[in-house]
């Protein structure tokens, strides 16, 4: 495969087309089928419009996220985390998110039609920090729009907008199809997580994250040059199809799980993450049994960095 370099490089090798661009107009509706055409055709290509290299396989993008030669950037649950957060009590993280979750799903049981993303998800991680670190939630919401979450909550955990797209696209895949929620609305914790993970490495939150090269380092399709900007496309391989079976299907039980969105590492972060998806699913279908999604709704994903549904309208009374 060629090394598809930027145009002006000495040397460089002209290629014979253009790479996409997944920040080029109209690919927000639909980035899956430009991800594919960059796997396939350009493991490695330069993007103008990002002034950054492109990775798109799985193999490159998991490899890059923990190398060490890439840097000036962090994921929750990365190896930094183990040492760079205080000890956290688990269990009382668990009964923040599960009181939030259930305190909100309350609010809304009574409603003819609710959009579960303005009046659920966007509501459940802020709360839950807010509970955790014993500030007011009305305080904490100030806080956020003040940039001031992360020093008061730590870096990995006011990662509020993240948590909430994660768990508006875990939402809405729970409740597209019925007998995928039928399964999920008595499943052990397992079966909930494995979903979790499910909906992390379909339709990740992140769909992008940049870094930059500190030294030379060989990639599929070529070799990244040292202090090289790259896009790590996070979406494009969570569908890589060396990776995953039928990586396109979402797949509750799927036995090849694996997602990039955080890293496996102990952080309170991706625990609280975690936690909220598990007890938002717990305490919506405990205070609307007959949750289904509205006559003829089908959620939009929106978004080029980061994605997730624009709403999620839903009739709690069935």
């Amino acid at each position: 495969m060629t090394q598809h370099l930027p145009t002006g490089v000495p040397g460089a090798p002209v290629p014979r087309t253009v790479p996409p661009s997944p920040v080029q107009p109209g690919t927000g509706r639909d980035p899956y089928r430009l991800y594919r055409t960059l796997r396939e055709e350009y493991p490695l290509a330069y993007d103008p419009l990002l002034r950054a290299w492109l990775l798109s396989r799985y193999a490159d993008v998991a490899a890059a996220l923990t190398d060490a030669r890439f840097g000036h950037g962090h994921r929750p649950g990365d190896p930094p985390c183990a040492t760079g957060h205080q000890d956290v009590d688990e269990t009382e993280l668990r009964e923040v998110a599960e009181r939030t979750a259930y305190v909100l799903a309350r609010r809304i049981a009574g409603r003819p039609q609710v959009d579960l993303v303005a009046e659920f998800c966007h509501w459940l991680p802020a709360g839950t920090v807010a509970a955790a670190v014993g500030v007011p939630y009305r305080d904490m919401m100030r806080l956020v729009r003040g940039r001031a979450a992360s020093a008061l909550a730590g870096r990995c955990t006011a990662q509020l907008a993240v948590r909430e797209k994660a768990l508006a696209t875990f939402l809405a895949h729970a409740l597209d199809d019925p007998d995928r929620a039928a399964a999920l609305r008595d499943a052990p914790d397992d079966d909930v997580a494995r979903a979790w993970t499910e909906a992390l490495r379909r339709d990740p939150p992140v769909q992008i994250a940049m870094r930059r090269t500190s030294s030379e380092v060989p990639v599929g399709g070529g070799v990244l040059p040292a202090g090289a900007p790259v896009a790590l496309l996070i979406g494009s391989a969570g569908r890589d199809p060396e990776r995953f079976r039928e990586p396109d299907a979402f797949d509750h039980r799927r036995d090849d799980a694996g997602q990039l969105t955080y890293g496996t590492g102990p952080c309170p972060g991706v625990l609280l993450a975690a936690l909220e998806a598990r007890y938002a699913l717990r305490a919506l279908f405990d205070a609307m049994p007959k949750l289904r999604p509205a006559d003829g709704f089908r959620p939009e994903f929106t978004g080029l960095i980061t994605r997730a549904p624009r709403s999620l309208l839903v009739r709690p009374g069935g």
